[in-house]
Parts: C-alpha cells; structure tokens; sequence
C-alpha cells in the first residue's frame, strides 16, 4: 500500500530525542503544541477531513480538527518509540488466545491506516512471521530517523510493492505455503484493477480487493484488524476473524466479504472518529 507519509523529519526527530532525556509524559504533553503549530500552518489536510466529518454526520469544529491531528501526531511518536521500546506499550486483546491460534497458521490481516498500525507490528502477540504488504513513501528525514533505530522485532518484514506485480505475488505466495501471516491494508491501493466500490458510510468508495481474491483463491482466514488508541502508550487490538462463504462463485463472496468488512470499518470509526489517517478525498471518483 503506498502511502506518502505525513508529519517532519524535524518534529519527530525533536520528539525521539527528548523522550530519551525526559521520558515519554513529557512528549505526550509536548504533543499539544506541536499539534497547535500544525493545527495552523497545515491546512492541507483540513478539507478532507471535512469531508470525512461530513460522511460521519459529526459536526467538523476546531476543536475535532485540533483533536483528529493531535491523535495522528501521537500515533506518529508512538510508531518510533515503540520501535525503540516496545516493552513500555501495551497491546490490549480481549479474545488473545483465540487470535493467537488462528495466527499459528496462514492468515490474512485486513489491516487500514487506523489508530496504532504502525506500533503494533514492533509488540506482536505472535511468534509467526508477519508479512507486511506495503510501500511506504517516507521523507527521507523520517526514513532515517526509523532506519537508525535497532529493530528488536525478528518476526516482522516488509514485503515491498514497489519491486512489482510478479517479485511480490511470489513472495506472497511462499508466505502462504510457509503457513505465515500476510498483513495488507484495505482502505488503499496502488493498483487499479484491485479497486473495488462498495457503499461506505452512504456514498461510494474504493476497497483494496487484493487481500479478499488471494483469501478465496488459496483458502486463507481473514482477520480484520483495528488497533484502537486507549491511553499513554496503551492501545487495544480489535481482531476478529471474516467469513468467507465458499459456496459462492468468487466474484460473489468477494462482494459480501468486503460489504461485511465496510461495514465493521464503519462501526469503527464511528465509535474513534479521530483514528482514521486517511487524509485525502476517500470517496473521490
């Protein structure tokens, strides 16, 4: 899933480094008027999430915008110190050890640029390898400041979309026949034919119908997989399995299985509207 990342290498490179004098309270506080400078200067964003407001019938103020990017800068802070310290998070799961079996063979996550994405992968509640389908378009001020920092995780890996169709089905393909986990997003997708309209908070938007073919073609679970912000390095893993109905045709139960997948989206965001980071036009033709 290619994504050009928001935020700056500056800010987060200030952020990393007194947490390491001061510890993590004083960031989260000192998000607030990080957030402020932001909520002033990058107005780029402020239309779609207008927009993304309007679908949730939630009146847009300057409160819930300052809210929405105050959440986004938490959630960019906790991507790197979770990285550089996992053990200081925790990853609440109500039904963990349910997940934990599906995960000891192939899965499918349906992951979205919801909450806490980006920091659950460093705390995995899984010894199996985790497969994560993406191309991230860092800054490169960013992606140095993330390179820098050790990975203490050895279960995790980047399967990059960027060497093309054929080099990544491959390694998909062999993630599955090793009985490995393949985390790909559904709320955005780089290659059209993938692109599937499905109704959406009342209004057409696309889906990435990737994750949905390669779970009826080779018979892999499908998790949906929302980790929900809580607390100071505190977030909840809402993971639940989808069915998908093989008595249908393949065209058939793709449709219903990403109908059922919009529609826990939808619930989602309407229970943590500000931890979707989705900031562009979902819903544009």
């Amino acid at each position: 899933m290619q994504t050009k990342q928001r935020g700056s290498a500056w800010s987060i490179n200030l952020a990393f480094t007194l947490y390491k004098l001061l510890g993590y309270k004083f960031i989260y506080y000192l998000m607030y008027p990080v957030t402020f400078f932001y909520f002033l200067f990058a107005t780029n964003v402020k239309s779609s999430l207008k927009i993304y407001y309007e679908r949730l019938e939630i009146p847009f103020t300057s409160f819930v915008y300052y809210e929405h990017l105050r959440m986004f800068a938490i959630s960019m802070v906790d991507r790197f110190i979770s990285k550089y310290d996992s053990d200081s998070y925790v990853f609440e799961c109500k039904n963990k050890k349910e997940i934990q079996k599906i995960f000891e063979n192939k899965t499918i996550l349906l992951f979205s640029h919801f909450g806490g994405w980006s920091s659950c992968g460093n705390k995995p509640i899984t010894d199996n390898t985790i497969n994560m389908v993406m191309q991230e378009v860092l800054l490169e001020g960013i992606k140095d400041i993330e390179n820098s920092i050790e990975k203490k995780v050895k279960n995790t890996k980047i399967i990059d979309i960027s060497k093309g169709p054929i080099p990544v089905s491959i390694e998909i393909a062999n993630a599955i026949s090793n009985d490995e986990i393949i985390a790909m997003m559904t709320d955005r997708t780089v290659n059209k034919k993938y692109k599937y309209e499905m109704n959406f908070l009342n209004k057409n938007a696309y889906f990435n119908e990737n994750p949905f073919k390669i779970a009826y073609r080779t018979k892999t679970p499908l998790l949906t997989h929302f980790t929900v912000y809580k607390d100071l390095q505190t977030y909840e893993v809402i993971a639940n399995e989808l069915i998908i109905d093989y008595t249908l045709n393949e065209k058939e139960a793709i449709k219903k299985a990403i109908k059922d997948y919009a529609k826990r989206f939808e619930n989602i965001l309407k229970q943590y509207p500000n931890q979707w980071f989705n900031f562009f036009d979902f819903w544009e033709k």
